[in-house]
C-alpha cells in the first residue's frame, strides 16, 4: 500500500492525505507502507553536501514550484486558523547564494576551527565546506577567519560570528573571544586588509568594541547611505528587501503621511513618499536613521519608542493616511489593538511569522478591516522561514 505526499508541513515533513508524515518528502512523492520515500516530479537532488545535517536549510529537496507552494500553504493555513482568508499572490523567491547576513558558530574541534550553522535540532556545529545560501563574499571569508580564530578560541568555548555585507565590504562582529595585545592587533589588521573587511568588532562580554573601521560603515536603504551599527538587522537578501519594499510602496500608495512602526534602520521609511513617522525601540537604529534623514533632507521623523510598552494610541494613529508595521516574530498585538480602534484607512503589515500576523490580522478584521492581498517573500532559501507583506484596508 502506498500514499502520495500532498503537502509539506510547517517543520518541513511531507504529509499524505491521510495524515502520514515523512521526512524529506516533496509533494508528488510516493510513501510506501514501510516508510520509504519514492521521489516524484517536485523532488530535487539537494545541491549542498551538508544537507540535511546543517540547520541552515530544511527544504533543499523541494524544487522552486514546491517551495513556493509551501510558502502559500503556510500563510493560508495560518489565516484559516483564525477564520480568515485572503488573495495570496505568487511568492517572490531569492536566488541561491544571495544571503548577505548570517549568524554562525565557531569552535575549536579536532585541532582546527569549525565554523558553520548548528545541526538541525542540535547544538553541534556543521563545519561549512560549501554553502548554497551565503553570498560568495561571505563564504570566502570563512577560510581566513578560521586561521585568525585559531589563536583566540579556547577549548570548550564557542564564538558567535555575525557577518553582514555592508556598502564598504564585510562587517564582522565576533562574540565570545578575547583578542588583546600587539599580536592580536596586527592579526586583525592583516586579516581585514587582505579580505576586504569594512569593520571588525569584538564583544568579550561588555558590548561590541570596534577594532578595525578605516571609514564609516553604511548600508544603503532607499538610495540613502545609513550609518550601520555592528550586527544591525537587515533584510536577509537584497532581492528580498527589494520585494518587500516594492510591496510596501504598492500598499501605501500615494499616502501623504505614513507611520512606519518597528522601523529599524529605515528600510521602508526611506523608500516611502510623503512625510514619514518612524518609531523604533533600538536606540542605535533610531540615531542612524535620524542622521541619514537629516543629511539627505528626507521628511522622516524618527522617535525612540518601545511600541510593545508604548504603542501609538488610536488618536495618534488617526493622523496618518497609512500605517506600516514590521514587528518581530512575536507580532504587534498591542499596536494592533490601537490600530483597530483608529481611523487609519490603510495598514501594510510586514511579517516574518504567518501565525502572529494572522492573530493580529484577526483583530483588525473584526474592527472593520479586510485583507486586500498578501505577497509572500522567500528570502531564506530552502528554509521553513516565511515572510510576507499584506495590505489591509477599511
Amino acid at each position: 500500500m502506498t500514499d502520495t505526499i500532498v503537502r509539506v508541513a510547517a517543520r518541513g515533513d511531507g504529509v499524505t492525505s491521510n495524515g502520514r508524515h515523512a521526512a524529506f518528502a516533496a509533494p508528488g512523492d510516493t510513501l510506501t507502507e514501510t516508510g520509504e520515500v519514492i521521489p516524484g516530479p517536485h523532488h530535487q537532488v539537494p545541491p549542498c553536501r551538508h544537507f540535511p545535517a546543517c540547520g541552515g536549510c530544511q527544504l533543499q529537496h523541494l524544487d522552486d514550484a514546491a517551495y513556493a507552494r509551501f510558502l502559500i500553504d503556510r500563510i493560508a493555513g495560518a489565516l484559516a486558523a483564525q477564520g480568515l482568508e485572503a488573495p495570496i499572490r505568487a511568492p517572490l523567491l531569492s536566488p541561491p547564494r544571495s544571503r548577505r547576513r548570517a549568524a554562525l558558530q565557531a569552535e575549536m574541534r579536532e585541532g582546527r576551527v569549525w565554523i558553520g550553522f548548528s545541526e538541525n535540532a542540535s547544538h553541534a556545529i556543521v563545519d561549512l565546506l560549501q554553502c548554497h545560501v551565503l553570498t560568495p563574499k561571505l563564504f570566502a571569508i570563512l577560510a581566513p577567519l578560521r586561521k585568525m580564530l585559531a589563536a583566540w578560541l579556547k577549548k570548550g568555548r564557542r564564538a558567535r560570528l555575525h557577518l553582514t555585507e555592508a556598502d564598504q565590504g564585510v562587517d564582522l562582529l565576533i562574540e565570545g573571544v578575547e583578542a588583546e595585545g600587539l599580536a592580536a592587533a596586527e592579526a586583525i589588521t592583516a586579516f581585514a586588509q587582505a579580505n576586504g573587511v569594512a569593520r571588525l568588532s569584538i564583544d568579550s562580554g561588555l558590548g561590541p568594541e570596534t577594532r578595525w573601521e578605516p571609514e564609516p560603515v553604511t548600508i544603503t536603504l532607499g538610495g540613502v547611505p545609513v550609518p550601520m551599527p555592528p550586527a544591525a538587522f537587515l533584510q536577509a537578501t537584497r532581492e528580498g528587501e527589494d520585494a518587500l519594499v516594492t510591496a510596501v510602496r504598492e500598499g501605501a500608495g500615494a499616502a501623504r503621511t505614513t507611520a512606519d512602526l518597528f522601523a529599524g534602520l529605515g528600510t521602508f521609511a526611506l523608500s516611502l513618499s510623503g512625510k514619514v513617522y518612524a518609531g523604533e525601540a533600538a536606540r542605535d537604529a533610531v540615531l542612524s536613521l535620524k542622521a541619514a534623514a537629516a543629511r539627505t533632507g528626507r521628511a522622516v521623523f524618527a522617535e525612540h519608542r518601545d511600541l510593545f510598552r508604548r504603542p501609538l494610541t488610536s488618536g495618534e494613529c488617526d493622523r496618518f493616511d497609512c500605517a506600516v508595521l514590521d514587528p518581530p516574530r512575536a507580532g504587534a498585538h498591542e499596536q494592533s489593538l490601537q490600530l483597530a480602534q483608529s481611523k487609519v484607512p490603510v495598514i501594510v503589515y510586514v511579517s516574518c511569522n504567518p501565525s502572529s500576523f494572522a492573530r493580529d490580522a484577526e483583530l483588525l478584521c473584526k474592527a472593520g478591516y479586510r485583507i486586500d492581498w498578501v505577497q509572500p517573500v522567500g528570502q531564506f532559501s530552502w528554509s521553513t522561514h516565511v515572510e510576507l507583506v499584506a495590505r489591509l484596508g477599511r
